[in-house]
């Protein structure tokens, strides 16, 4: 390739290299993959620029790209989950949370809310991609069937069947609220002083009745304030060994944690105005990183 088509494309690519990653995490719920599919993506439009015949726009073309990239990725992940003995639920040593931008308008927070994003990994993969070509991208049924090798009958069935599994599967939004919410960023403090002040009672306050905890990578969740406190109360530790920075994940309020200042991983909290609805634990220091560039916060 010269060095006009080469910058040409790789201008194109900058153009959608957010929308792109975006893509990826919602294909395969994991950040650091996703950061992957997109290198990968690009490297594979340069080796195959001199085949592109435009017959498709390029943004549909890198899609297509990323689309097959993830596919093979998901690929590989199954026969990895099935020589560990997962089952179809068996997704959580995969997931991680997304950082999201308040002001990005290219990730549109309901479409990288976690209960959606889980809700995809209940369907196949194709299933999945088809659902997000469609009704997230906006790609036609025909534009669709190209990036995946399918007729457009063939992606209106996939696309009928995504949608009501994942209707059965991911819970209606109902009156969760977003990061950006005064109320949720309250009872995001509030969550982060009762874990720094080893406080259970202060922890309690912030919980509605029906609030869950949910470890990822864990096959136990914990449902009902009773439990949630049960599992928490053990880990308040001493006030000072926790410390927390609030973010957005996943649109949604967050707290980035460190025990005994080294890093832990982040809660992603899902809120409504009478408390903390659930608790989405990443209990992973490599999940920090994306998060905060400085120094744990001092003691």
């Amino acid at each position: 390739m010269g060095t006009p088509e080469a910058g040409a494309l790789t201008e194109a690519f900058e153009v959608e290299r957010r929308g792109l990653f975006a893509h990826a995490y919602r294909m395969l719920g994991a950040y650091h993959e996703a950061e992957d599919v997109v290198q990968d993506t690009y490297v594979r439009a340069l080796r195959g620029w001199e085949t592109f015949e435009r017959r498709s726009s390029l943004r549909t073309w890198l899609y297509r790209i990323a689309t097959n990239v993830c596919l093979t990725v998901l690929e590989g992940r199954g026969r990895r989950a099935l020589s560990l003995g997962l089952g179809p639920d068996g997704l959580g040593p995969w997931l991680e949370p997304l950082p999201t931008d308040p002001v990005d308008l290219v990730t549109a927070r309901e479409s990288v809310r976690l209960a959606f994003v889980v809700g995809l990994h209940h369907l196949a993969p194709r299933q999945r991609a088809v659902l997000l070509l469609r009704e997230v991208l906006a790609f036609s049924a025909a534009e669709t069937g190209e990036a995946l090798g399918m007729s457009v009958p063939a992606v209106k069935s996939a696309l009928q069947r995504a949608r009501a599994r994942l209707a059965e599967v991911a819970p209606a939004r109902d009156d969760v609220l977003d990061a950006t919410s005064p109320r949720a960023r309250e009872l995001l403090a509030r969550y982060m002083a009762a874990w720094e002040t080893s406080d259970a009672d202060a922890f309690r306050e912030v919980l509605r009745a029906d609030a869950s905890i949910e470890p990822v990578g864990s096959p136990v969740s914990y449902a009902g304030r009773a439990a949630c406190l049960a599992f928490a109360g053990p880990a308040l530790g001493s006030a000072g060994d926790w410390r927390m920075a609030a973010t957005e994940a996943n649109g949604q309020p967050a707290a980035v944690a460190w025990f005994q200042g080294e890093p832990y991983g982040v809660a992603v909290l899902t809120v409504a105005d009478d408390g903390i609805v659930a608790i989405t634990l990443f209990g992973n220091p490599k999940v920090v990183e994306p998060f905060v560039r400085e120094p744990a916060p001092g003691r």
